[in-house]
């Protein structure tokens, strides 16, 4: 695959996502015009990764006011926009930025004059791919300065974090490339993530991509990997933290964070300002999404498990913040206590 990847684009009026849930087999666009498609596309993981689905929401937003201003009266636009927004948020749940975005392009409707506002909410959403670029790369030196003087790593990882989640070069996969850019990298393990396989097909096809020495295993052999090829850190994603630090990431990160803390392995999160809920006081308040019970009974349509046995399959869990070495962000990395540290990373904001 000698593409790059890149998980969208505005392309003349319409929203280009590459179609994730096709690869490794296959490079497939799904081109956008209504933000109904992009909702679509979010709640099947076409596009998926909190901040490609925060991008991709924002853009979402813009083909609903020019859908709004051609067939909307103009005193009932602003209503018919909120229900858009409403809409989309609803196709995932569980990931803020998501929310964030569309709350952003509100705002910035608000904010526009009377009269046209497409130009307007269109270079704001622009602005926040852009800015998602800019972040990506912070992320990424603040993570990698995090191992300064060490050679030979070995890290793990869980889900996927690189370009198919980000507008950039990821948040947990940007700070892997960049160790690996610096030449630290000795190996890194990356779990498949059942039920989807983010793991396997996505984070499999951008290691190999990027040339960086790597070995796929099964998210149940994660701890016997920590004990026999000596792991250096975890590094991974997120999807909302809570304001005491919990995390919510695709669900196996928990497993995870307790197995690091058995094998006295450093955990790091790495997430963006966007990631962040600091209306909620801890994980107990995050809404777990729960999936389409075919996710597990089946691979690619082949069932592997009888077709009315029942399945429990919500998409994430909460890493308790006890469990987290430090989040990494734009801004450096937050350590314990986090519910002060996240405070002041929240007034830096401002």
């Amino acid at each position: 695959m000698s593409e790059p990847l890149v998980s969208l684009k505005w392309e003349r009026g319409a929203l280009v996502l590459l179609d994730q849930t096709r690869l490794p087999d296959e490079l497939s666009y799904i081109r956008c015009t209504d933000y109904r498609e992009v909702g679509k596309a979010i709640f099947r993981l076409s596009v998926r990764g909190a901040p490609a689905i925060g991008v991709a929401a924002a853009y979402a937003m813009v083909l609903a006011y020019q859908e709004i201003e051609k067939t909307v009266p103009k005193g009932q636009q602003k209503e018919a926009f909120l229900s858009a927004g409403g809409e989309l948020i609803s196709s995932r749940p569980t990931a803020v930025n998501l929310s964030w975005a569309v709350h952003e392009m509100i705002r910035t409707w608000d904010s526009l004059p009377k009269g046209n506002k497409l130009e307007g909410l269109t270079e704001r959403a622009r602005a926040i791919e852009e800015e998602d670029k800019i972040l990506c790369s912070r992320m990424a030196d603040h993570g990698a300065d995090l191992f300064k003087g060490k050679k030979n790593l070995r890290i793990l990882t869980h889900c996927n974090t690189g370009a198919l989640a980000t507008a950039g070069i990821g948040t947990a996969f940007g700070v892997i490339y960049r160790l690996h850019e610096r030449g630290q990298i000795e190996r890194v393990y990356a779990d498949e993530t059942r039920p989807l396989l983010q793991g396997a097909r996505l984070t499999g096809t951008e290691l190999m991509v990027n040339h960086i020495p790597c070995c796929l295993i099964s998210d149940n052999m994660a701890g016997w990997v920590m004990k026999e090829k000596h792991i250096d850190a975890v590094i991974v994603g997120a999807d909302r933290i809570a304001a005491n630090g919990d995390a919510a990431n695709k669900v196996g990160t928990y497993s995870l964070a307790v197995l690091c803390a058995y094998h006295h392995i450093p955990f790091y999160i790495t997430a963006p300002f966007s990631t962040f809920d600091f209306s909620i006081s801890s994980g107990d308040e995050i809404r777990i999404e729960e999936r389409n019970p075919e996710e597990v009974r089946q691979i690619k349509g082949v069932y592997t498990a009888p077709k009315d046995i029942p399945v429990f399959n919500p998409a994430f869990d909460v890493a308790p913040h006890t469990l987290i070495t430090g989040i990494i962000t734009e801004k450096g990395v937050l350590t314990p206590p986090y519910d002060v540290a996240i405070k002041e990373y929240e007034r830096s904001l401002h």
